[in-house]
This record gives C-alpha cells, sequence and structure tokens, in this order.
C-alpha cells in the first residue's frame, strides 16, 4: 500500500528502513507464489477436462463410425415409438424415460439399465391384437382332429368363440383344467390357440418360488428384468395370446413372497387390466389374453385363485378311448418319430387293449405311447438290422418286446372274508384300494396297519362302534365282539392313505370277518360313513369309476347323493358297470355279503 511505502521514505534509520523494505518484499514474493500455484492449478484441471472432453468426442465419433453411437440409440427407439400404437398416458410416460435417458452419462452404469429398459418399453406389443378367427366349424374340425374326447373344454371354446363373434370386447375366460398327467391338458392350449388363430405361449409354473418371477424385479436391481408374464406377451408380439399356466399346483412359496397371491391380480378379469409389473413401472392391459391353467390337483391352489377360475374337470380315457388315441395320434407320432413308415408296423385292437391292460395302469396316454415307442425302436433296429419281422405285431410279440405283462388285477383274485375292493382318488386319477381284516382271540380291541392318516383311523373306529351298537341287527353275537380282537390292513404299506371315502368299506370288511361271509366277487364301493349308519357322497366319483372299470369290477356301491355325478359321466364310460345307490349301511351289507 501507499502508506508503507511513505512509511519506508521517512524512516531516518536506514537499518529499520532496510528490514522494512525487506518485509514488503517477502510479502510481495509470497503472494505472487500463491498466484502462480493457483494459475498452475487451474490450467492443469482445465487440461484435464479438455483431455476428457476431446477423447469423449474420439469415442463418440468412433462409435457413430461404426453405428453405435448413443444418438442412434435414442433416434433408434423414437422410431420404434413413432411405430407403435399406444395411449397419452404410455406416450407420456416414454417421452419422460427416454429424456432421462438423453441426460446421462454414456459411460455410466445407469446408462444401460435405462437403455435396456427401453428397449423392453418399446419391444412390447402394446394395443397390437391378432384377429380373431371366427370360423366355429373350422375350429371344431381343429380341436376334434387334435384332441379324442375332452367335450367339455371343447364345448367351452366353442361357446367362448361364439359371444366374441357377436361382442368383440368380451373379456377371455380364465379356464383351469383338472386332471392327471398325460391326458392333454397342456397340448390342448395349442390347439385352442390354433382354432382361435391366435399365438401361443406355455409358461410353467412349476417350482416357481420367488414373487419377482411373475411381477418383475425394480430397474434399480442390478439384472433386474420383467416378470414372466410380460416376457411371454413380448415373446408372443401381441396382447391377446393364449397363455398356457402349466403346472400351477406346483408353485412353491420361498423366503421372496408367494408367486399365487401375484398370480391373483393377473387371473382376475376386474384387476388385470391394468397388470402392474414391477420393471416396467406401468400398468400393462391383459383383459385380453387367454389363460389356460393346468393342474393335477386342487388340494394345493389357494380358494381365492380358485374362485377366480373356471374349473373343467378332465377325468381320464376310457379303454375305448385310449385306443382310438393310439390309432389316430399315437403310432403314427412314433413312426415319424423313429424313422418309420405307415407300413412299417401295425397294431389292432386286440394287441392295443393287450398292450392297455397288460403293460399300462394310467388314465391319461403316456406310459401307452411310451411303449408304442418301444415297439416302434425294436422295428427300427430290425430293420438296421435288415431282418425280417411280421409287421402285424401280434400279443405275443408286444410281450417279447416290451417284457413280462403286470399282473392281472387283484380284484380278479376270488374272496375271501373280510376284504373288500374300495375306491380311491389321487392326483394322478383314479385306483382300487383293498381293504382287510381279520379277528384274533383278545379283548374286544382294534388295530390298523397299512400307512393310514388320521381320517381314515377315525372311519376304522365310527365302524366298530357302529358294529358294536348295531351288533343283533347285524346278526353279530355280542360274544364274539367282546372276546376277539380286530386287525384293518390296507395294503401297499409305503403309500400314505387318508380320507374319509373308504368308511362303508372299512365296515363292510369288520362285518365280512365278523360273519365269516365273502364279499361278492367284481364289487367296489366309496362312501362316507357316520355313527348313526348313514352313507354320505364323496368326491371323485368320475376317476374312480374309471378306475374301477380298468381293474374290471363289474358293480360298484355308491351314495345315492352321488347319483347326479354319475349323471354326468357319458354312457359309454359306464356301459360295463352296474351302480348301486344306496343311504344306509344297511343296504350296503344287503348288497355287498353273499348269501
Amino acid at each position: 500500500p501507499s502508506s508503507d511505502k511513505q512509511k519506508l521514505l521517512e524512516e531516518k534509520n536506514l537499518m529499520e528502513s532496510a528490514n522494512k523494505c525487506y518485509e514488503m518484499m517477502h510479502e510481495d514474493f509470497r503472494k505472487l507464489e500463491l498466484r502462480n500455484q493457483i494459475h498452475q492449478k487451474t490450467s492443469k484441471d482445465l487440461d484435464k477436462q479438455q483431455r476428457e472432453y476431446f477423447l469423449n468426442q474420439q469415442i463418440r465419433t468412433i462409435q457413430e463410425e461404426l453405428g453405435g453411437g448413443t444418438e442412434g440409440d435414442v433416434e433408434d427407439l423414437i422410431k420404434k415409438a413413432r411405430e407403435k400404437k399406444w395411449s397419452d398416458e404410455v406416450e407420456e410416460h416414454f417421452q419422460k424415460e427416454i429424456n432421462r435417458l438423453q441426460r446421462q452419462n454414456p459411460n455410466s452404469p445407469d446408462y444401460n439399465v435405462q437403455r435396456n429398459y427401453l428397449d423392453f418399453f418399446t419391444d412390447l406389443p402394446w394395443e397390437t391384437y391378432t384377429k380373431d378367427v371366427f370360423d366355429i366349424a373350422k375350429a371344431e374340425k381343429i380341436l376334434d382332429k387334435a384332441h379324442f374326447g375332452l367335450e367339455d373344454i371343447k364345448k367351452r371354446i366353442l361357446e367362448h368363440m361364439a359371444v366374441l363373434k357377436l361382442k368383440n370386447n368380451m373379456k377371455s375366460p380364465i379356464l383351469l383344467l383338472v386332471g392327471p398327467p398325460g391326458v392333454g391338458k397342456t397340448s390342448l392350449g395349442k390347439s385352442v390357440a390354433d382354432a382361435l388363430g391366435r399365438k401361443y405361449v406355455r409358461l410353467s409354473l412349476g417350482g416357481l418360488h420367488d414373487e419377482s418371477e411373475i411381477r418383475g424385479h425394480r430397474k434399480t436391481y442390478i439384472g433386474a428384468m420383467a416378470g414372466r408374464i410380460l416376457q411371454s406377451i413380448k415373446k408372443s408380439g401381441t396382447s391377446n395370446p393364449v397363455i398356457v399356466l402349466d403346472e400351477m399346483d406346483k408353485i412353491g412359496q420361498g423366503l421372496h413372497g408367494d408367486p399365487s397371491s401375484a398370480l391373483l391380480e393377473v387371473l382376475d378379469p376386474e384387476q388385470n387390466k391394468s397388470f402392474y409389473d414391477n420393471f416396467l413401472e406401468m400398468g400393462y392391459d391383459l383383459s385380453k389374453v387367454m389363460f389356460i391353467a393346468t393342474a393335477n390337483s386342487l388340494s394345493t391352489i389357494q380358494t381365492p385363485l380358485l374362485d377366480r377360475t373356471e374349473i373343467i374337470q378332465i377325468a381320464g380315457y376310457t379303454l375305448e378311448e385310449k385306443i382310438e388315441i393310439a390309432k389316430r395320434h399315437l403310432i403314427k407320432k412314433q413312426q415319424e418319430e423313429n424313422g418309420l413308415d405307415a407300413k412299417s408296423f401295425k397294431l389292432g385292437n386286440a394287441e392295443l387293449k393287450h398292450i392297455i391292460e397288460a403293460h399300462t395302469s394310467e388314465s391319461g396316454v403316456r406310459s401307452l405311447e411310451k411303449r408304442i415307442a418301444g415297439i416302434a425302436r425294436w422295428v427300427a433296429l430290425q430293420t438296421a438290422l435288415v431282418k425280417d419281422y411280421d409287421p402285424k405285431i401280434s400279443i405275443e410279440k408286444v410281450d417279447e418286446i416290451l417284457g413280462v405283462p403286470r399282473p392281472k388285477s387283484l380284484s380278479e383274485i376270488t374272496g375271501v372274508p373280510g376284504v373288500v375292493t374300495g375306491l380311491a382318488w389321487t392326483s394322478v386319477g383314479g385306483d382300487i384300494l383293498f381293504i382287510e381284516s381279520i379277528l384274533s382271540n383278545g379283548k374286544g380291541s382294534l388295530s390298523m396297519t397299512g400307512n393310514l392318516g388320521t381320517v381314515m383311523k377315525e372311519s376304522a373306529t365310527i365302524a366298530l362302534e357302529y358294529i358294536k351298537a348295531k351288533h343283533d341287527e347285524l346278526g353279530i353275537s355280542q360274544d364274539d365282539i367282546e372276546k376277539k380282537n380286530i386287525h384293518v390292513h390296507v395294503p401297499e404299506g409305503a403309500t400314505p392313505k387318508d380320507g374319509p371315502s373308504a368308511g362303508i368299506a372299512m365296515l363292510t370288511s369288520m362285518v365280512s370277518s365278523f360273519k365269516n361271509k365273502k364279499v361278492r366277487p367284481h364289487l367296489a364301493m366309496t362312501g362316507e360313513i357316520t355313527l348313526r349308519g348313514k352313507v354320505l357322497p364323496v368326491g371323485g366319483i368320475k376317476e374312480k369309476l374309471l378306475a374301477a372299470t380298468r381293474a374290471g369290477i363289474k358293480e360298484v356301491i355308491l351314495c345315492e347323493a352321488n347319483r347326479k355325478d354319475v349323471e354326468e359321466i357319458k354312457k359309454d364310460y359306464l356301459k360295463n358297470l352296474n351302480v348301486h345307490y344306496v343311504n344306509r349301511m344297511e343296504e350296503v351289507i344287503e348288497i355287498a355279503l353273499e348269501k
């Protein structure tokens, strides 16, 4: 400052003047040094920024030369967006997300996440629908050609097509096909898609245990992606495909939510018009999608989920239907798959009947197809070795190729007192089971074996208490009841068994043992009992009657209340079966025991 300089000039002492001059110069040098440091640092930062800018410009130029520039990315997305028919809401959301992409650094991880999101967003078939085919006669031919039988489901599909023809904006039905393996539930979905002229997508739900598999992950997560429903929609390229939700009864539940609960929104016609996927971050219209779910059993499916579907039971096939399916489809399929022509081998009705009865035991036709495939491979081997063989495969040759036939059904064995044939239902179809009882000296106790569940054990207890109360009417002495122990056994002890439907069979078995009278041969029964001797209805009647027919049963005892279930079954299924309807146990005993 000027004042310091003035003081320096006024100083009379030369030494003091020199010191002040030194201090002032030192201060000026420090300021100059600091100014130089700031200048150097600023220049260095500017050089770094200019270098980064220059390098980014070079990268951008190289990408543009290779056709992969970020501007090209944005332009491609905008071009795809222009081709879409979407609502104002979707358009607004897209513009917002594309603006966000343009603001981001192309080298940041968020840029790739946003780019992947917009790629998926524009790949979805917004407002794109396949035109339905309304030729009902042609659709009926397609369904009949692809599947033999299954009249209920075919009728329901044709009804839907008829209504859709009259009312174009109708919501698609959500069907649940329930039945044993191998009856054509999954393949029926493809035939329905062909009949309607729609795209077909199959989505397996077996073993699914994460809710995000249905709803998708939020895009902030690493590796985030949309749920399987929207991925299936994208794959089909249309917003009204036929989606088969396979094995719905085998959905699991893990630490990351319950997929069954997530499906509630998907399968609710009132909610799925705006299905929210976490990855998409907005609603998507699923109301035009036709969902066909399949399951082997309803017991593991949530009640709210069942409430949202139209359940169609597929019980299985009769012997005649299996023969027809083999002739129409299975033999031709295996000939093609094994490189054989139509004349390579022939299986007549008698041979097919023998394969079905002696080498398979199922409601569907999957095992039958495996046996026919075994014969086709044998023929292929003979052809490859240039060996002579008779193209008309005989029953003897069938056994030679497929091995020893399984034993005849136990129902054909001559009965002994205490042995009764019952009818059971499982997730793989109907089956027969045997109730055995035997008396021994003791104090009137009851014991049970055969891996029985609580309900079955209670049925045995009810049966014995009923016998004790009604022993005079049943012709059983009080002395036998008090001095004889009774043991009830259900064979195949490794298989867990439960349910109330063996009640009348258990009671009949005990009465048969106490009276030492055989049960009539070729007779089976199913029904629940009460302490008052009343017979109650049970479920799975169609599956049980088909199992009875396969096992060679001629007569079946059912509750009177199950008559309506029998009347819903086609007469062809029951042509060799005589059904007795009862209300009380006295009627069961009268019919079952030999005179």
